[in-house]
């Protein structure tokens, strides 16, 4: 009954280039046509079964276990890419079974809780993922630790240059002067704050969650001797106190959690200045509102959504702020995952020593997937710069790029 099931399932999916699985009984189905023609096993009964009942949590699980194999002689890592690529390219095309639709309907009723995140339990769900080792993120990440997505304006610079590109772009955004202060919500390592002090001439208060970004961030500023312009603190974003002439926060607005976008607006409202400005950068959906991917929610980023841009707008527009610029980033987060991912299969051997196995294949998952999600799906970031007025900033462009 199961095999059935999921074959039905997998061909209404995969209609454009070809699927050749082998299942479990050696019995090799194929489905779609023309290229690409991708090779995978399926080495488990069980796996189909729990792959029928949850497509996505089933699958990437799978993979995790060594029970979903993508054949070739291509490395792991492009392999699992080619198999990725082909199903999101098919579901983006609108080849989907119905009872993919029904998981996202029975989600959105239950969203409200699996993304409810009041002070203590935001804490818990940043913990699960920014306090893992210190050497894990040495292995990917830039020297600055920018965890977020980059700017490349060439495709002929190195990750370092596109993460300092991406600062700069935001600094300019918020048209920052000597002496400003200026609140980091979500502040991570502390590079943009180094960056805003060092560059800008800015004060910044950096607030964060996370025990070992808060750590880490400390020693950084004070490795630079910047005490007196930097203050990262591990505190809720709801629990500062303002005004500030500035906020900026970058990848930290996917762990709000849409129960609470009315409460982050009102606060951005309330910490800021008449004259102030913020920039609010978020990866975002270009489709309708929907739900978190299983997977993501069990093992990467509990409590986490990517939203789209009508219930984001709708809750700036409530708490009356102005959105003086509205930029959309397409590619640029899929060339940045890319960079991670190659970046993490260098270094495989030490996030082995630092972990196991199945953790090496469930974060190789989830750096592929997410790359795949931007360049076959509907992901993009949003970069939204808001005020209190509509004349806090320039009513041209042109300051951006002088």
């Amino acid at each position: 009954m199961w095999e059935q099931l999921f074959e039905r399932i997998l061909r209404s999916i995969v209609k454009d280039g070809t699927l050749e699985l082998t299942l479990p009984s050696g019995r090799v189905m194929v489905t779609g046509e023309g290229a690409p023609h991708v090779k995978a096993r399926i080495t488990s009964d069980s796996r189909i079964a729990a792959v029928v009942r949850d497509p996505d949590l089933g699958t990437a699980e799978g993979y995790m276990n060594g029970e979903i194999l993508v054949d070739g002689d291509k490395p792991e890592d492009e392999a699992l890419r080619d198999f990725l690529g082909l199903v999101l390219d098919n579901m983006r095309k609108g080849n989907r079974h119905w009872s993919q639709d029904a998981v996202v309907r029975i989600g959105k009723h239950a969203r409200r809780l699996s993304q409810f995140n009041p002070a203590p339990r935001a804490k818990q769900n940043v913990a699960h993922h920014y306090d893992l080792s210190a050497e894990l993120y040495d292995i990917f990440l830039d020297g600055d630790r920018q965890y977020s997505c980059a700017y490349w304006p060439s495709d002929n610079i190195t990750l370092e240059d596109a993460q300092l590109a991406k600062k700069r772009h935001i600094a300019r955004k918020l048209l920052i002067e000597p002496g400003m202060r200026i609140l980091d919500i979500g502040c991570g390592w502390g590079g943009m704050a180094l960056t805003l002090a060092e560059e800008f001439g800015a004060e910044v208060v950096g607030v964060t969650l996370s025990e070992e970004q808060h750590k880490l961030g400390n020693e950084r500023v004070k490795a630079k001797g910047l005490q007196d312009k930097i203050d990262i603190r591990l505190q809720d974003y709801r629990d500062v106190e303002g005004p500030f002439d500035r906020i900026v926060s970058v990848g930290m607005f996917e762990h709000v959690g849409q129960p609470h976008y009315d409460e982050y607006f009102r606060k951005c409202r309330e910490l800021l200045k008449e004259d102030g400005v913020a920039l609010i950068h978020t990866i975002g959906r270009t489709n309708p509102p929907g739900i978190t991917s299983a997977f993501i929610r069990k093992y990467v980023f509990p409590g986490g959504y990517i939203p789209a841009l009508s219930e984001t707008s709708a809750a700036i527009e409530r708490q009356g702020l102005v959105t003086s610029d509205l930029e959309v980033w397409r590619l640029h987060y899929a060339k940045t995952l890319r960079a991670w991912a190659d970046r993490f299969e260098a270094g495989i051997e030490k996030a082995r020593a630092l972990y196991d196995e199945r953790f090496c294949r469930m974060w190789r998952y989830y750096l592929v997937a997410s790359e795949m999600s931007f360049v076959h799906g509907q992901q993009v970031v949003f970069q939204f710069q808001l005020s209190r007025t509509n004349d806090a900033v320039p009513i041209t462009r042109d300051y951006l790029y002088n």
